[in-house]
């Protein structure tokens, strides 16, 4: 592919290798069946809290330490690689939620492809995982059907996509009937994406470690990077900064309740998700029963759609 020149041309034959990559990379970190045979072990950590941050990246580069700072969690932390070999969970307590900090074992370039410990688990090893870091899905619509062909749609001009290599992705997923209607200039790795179906979109902070020890001019060119956030763990610089940052890009909402006649609580909000703010989803964070006994809402505040008068 990479000695393939990128054109018209060669636009559907380089779409159709992309799509075997993809399939053979799903295949090759899918967990292994009960037969035997696999990838290797992994690891599971029960989910706490309101939200759920993990801390990945190179060995030696202190994520240990950085988890201790902000938890009080203990997580063994050494000069030499790959000393956390497990997943070691904390809590931090902050603006009223209760977010759960997770140290992943060190990675190294290869990960994905099985060299190094990190095989389950910076940029581009993630994205051979699925895992796709500040973007949103791909805007384009995808249906399969039972007959029709393949059914190609642009709203805009594209320059990546045409029919061609449309069909010749579809076909390597053995899918010969879809409409498939694109709202921007779709690349044929966002149509995958969209076929795989299994891509997770996530926020991402790239936080630069050991601060002390370069220089101000240095400093001064990483501040020019996009989602860049400095600190010193050891010397516990910047780390309410990173706290500031870890609350803007969990977009989460904090919800007070008032009990009739009294004032709000601001001690204990329920919070929810970027994902989940309506009121429903607010009964069914307070408990799954609560929605069939309910019966209105007054819902005030800066965020709030439609503001409700107090009582």
């Amino acid at each position: 592919m990479a000695r393939t020149q990128k054109n018209k041309a060669t636009a559907h034959h380089l779409g159709l290798l992309k799509a075997k990559l993809a399939k053979l990379r799903r295949e090759l970190i899918a967990p292994p069946s009960k037969g035997g045979g696999g990838a290797g072990e992994g690891f599971d950590v029960t989910k706490s809290g309101d939200a759920r941050v993990g801390l990945v990246g190179f060995p030696s580069v202190g994520k240990s330490t950085l988890l201790n700072k902000l938890t009080g969690t203990f997580s063994e932390v050494a000069s030499y690689e790959f000393t956390t070999l497990t997943c070691i969970p904390g809590v931090i307590m902050y603006r009223g939620a209760k977010i759960q900090l997770l140290d992943l074992p060190g990675i190294i370039e290869g990960a994905k492809d099985g060299k190094g410990r990190g095989r389950q688990v910076i940029k581009k090893e993630l994205e051979g995982f699925g895992i796709r870091l500040n973007k949103e899905p791909p805007n384009l619509t995808f249906r399969r059907k039972d007959k029709g062909g393949i059914n190609f749609t642009s709203t805009v001009t594209n320059t990546h996509l045409d029919l061609d290599t449309v069909k010749a992705i579809c076909s390597e997923y053995r899918i010969h009937n879809a409409d498939v209607n694109l709202r921007y200039d779709a690349t044929a790795d966002d149509l995958i994406d969209i076929i795989e179906g299994s891509r997770v979109y996530m926020p991402c902070i790239y936080v630069v470690n050991k601060i002390d020890q370069i220089t101000l001019e240095e400093l001064e060119i990483l501040d020019k990077l996009p989602h860049y956030c400095p600190i010193s763990a050891h010397l516990e610089w910047n780390l309410d900064g990173l706290l500031d940052k870890i609350w803007e890009y969990l977009n989460l909402t904090r919800i007070y309740t008032k009990p009739k006649g009294m004032n709000p609580d601001y001690e204990d909000p329920v919070i929810l998700s970027s994902k989940k703010k309506t009121v429903e989803d607010f009964c069914n964070r307070i408990h799954k029963d609560m929605l069939k006994q309910f019966k209105y809402a007054l819902v005030w505040g800066s965020s709030a759609k439609h503001t409700s008068p107090k009582e």
